[in-house]
């Protein structure tokens, strides 16, 4: 079959305006496809990347609990669910090179970008800052000194803004020939993911994290009180990737507050803190002190790694850009994926754990490896060899993937279905068809 890949033009700045109008809001899944032309230009393989990711996403919130092999690792080590985050960085980047391909004016575009970032990190906060109480939980509303800041969606925003600064700013103006001359228009790009690496590293490995202590509450049944303990971790040390005293939860704690952090940390699943590890279960007795304090998975120290996530995606929308062969693309993705794939392997072999909680140099190089492989194989199969049927409702999925995340991934539906019931709130249609149980 002989095919044909158009280039992108240049985005237009009404594409949305009605969608913005009626929402005024946007998430990471609208910003790694704001950015696409039209239909008859759309490059279906990134359509389907992202579709592909958002019903991994829904897979693993439904089913994680019940099958532990998809759900999250509790601690070191990767499981299908710990690509969901990098992949949706990785597509958030490539999907930055079509959006700032022409820039007509840097200021106009730098504010466009803060707008977005802000409308992204308020809608994290409000669908994972805790306003919502659950699927089993018909109130809602949060006390502003326990709400959490961080989130996924946080997390993402911050990503798309330092990568949209360097797309506007540190873009060289020469043209671009060959791979050597790519690699120098976007030069400043790498030094800053270099940079940032830098940072992580030495602040991971040489910050000294002290003794600590939190606070849990505890109910007594007979007399109705809650009663506060405070427990103390133990810790003293520099350069520890364990759940207790790393440095990354440590910034978090001084930086945030122990109050504002996910209060439900997947390490509450590991052999020290669950007797039904890697499942939730009651604590053993030996359980260390750490087990039952709040930790943020998106926390602000492993951003900075997403951040390199993000920028490893726009290097790959790069070579969309400027290399119209569709062998060429291939060979330059694969030989990149497979670079990070091996970087990865050989940190994690000499002792830098694969830890999502962490954001690791490791688990980045790996997952960003991965998703170069992923991408490569979809743009294979659907923009090379014209197999597009196959994979039309992924397709469809990545192309309505706002409402699909805000409604499905984040149980505004169910919690809309949830509200209406008969005489008791037990009696509703998700509970008679076993959702929320």
């Amino acid at each position: 079959m002989r095919t044909k890949l158009t280039m992108y033009e240049p985005i237009k700045s009404s594409d949305d305006h009605q969608w913005r109008e009626k929402k005024d809001i946007e998430s990471a899944l609208e910003i790694s496809r704001s950015s696409l032309p039209p239909d008859k230009d759309r490059l279906v393989s990134l359509d389907v990347f992202r579709g592909l990711t958002v019903a991994l996403m829904i897979l693993v919130d439904d089913v994680g609990g019940i099958v532990t092999a998809i759900n999250h690792s509790p601690w070191n080590g990767l499981t299908i669910a710990d690509f969901v985050m990098p992949f949706f960085l990785f597509i958030v980047g490539v999907s930055l090179a079509f959006a700032y391909k022409n820039l007509s004016c840097r200021f106009a575009a730098t504010r466009k970008a803060f707008i977005r970032s802000l409308k992204l990190l308020l809608l994290g906060v409000f669908l994972q800052g805790g306003f919502i109480h659950g699927l089993n939980n018909l109130t809602y509303g949060i006390d502003v000194e326990k709400i959490r800041f961080m989130g996924i969606l946080q997390r993402i925003a911050i990503a798309y803004l330092v990568a949209a600064m360097c797309e506007i700013w540190l873009k060289g103006i020469n043209n671009v020939s060959s791979e050597l001359s790519m690699i120098k228009k976007y030069r400043f790009h790498w030094v800053v993911a270099f940079v940032i690496t830098t940072i992580y590293l030495s602040l991971s490995y040489g910050l000294y994290v002290p003794d600590w202590e939190y606070q849990i509450s505890t109910e007594d049944q007979e007399s109705t009180l809650t009663a506060f303990l405070n427990l103390k971790v133990k810790c003293g040390v520099r350069g520890n990737t364990g759940p207790g005293c790393n440095a990354v939860g440590m910034l978090d704690r001084m930086f945030l507050g122990i109050h504002h952090l996910y209060k439900k940390p997947v390490y509450a699943r590991t052999k020290q803190c669950s007797i039904n590890s890697p499942d939730n279960g009651p604590l053993p007795l030996d359980a260390p002190s750490w087990c039952q304090a709040p930790f943020d998975p998106e926390g602000l120290l492993s951003s900075l790694m997403a951040i390199v996530t993000c920028l490893v995606g726009l290097h790959y929308g790069h070579i969309i850009i400027h290399f119209k062969d569709h062998k060429k693309r291939l060979n330059q993705w694969i030989l990149r994926s497979f670079c990070l794939l091996m970087l990865g392997l050989a940190l994690y072999l000499f002792g830098m754990h694969l830890n999502k909680p962490l954001y690791t140099l490791s688990y980045m190089c790996v997952t960003a490896g991965a998703s170069g492989f992923l991408l490569s194989a979809i743009y294979l199969m659907v923009d090379v060899y014209g197999y597009k049927r196959a994979s039309f409702v992924l397709e469809w999925m990545g192309i309505h993937a706002l409402p699909i995340y805000v409604l499905i991934a984040c149980n505004v539906v169910f919690l809309i279905i949830h509200g209406f019931y008969w005489k008791k709130p037990i009696n509703n249609l998700l509970h008679l068809i076993g959702i929320g149980k």
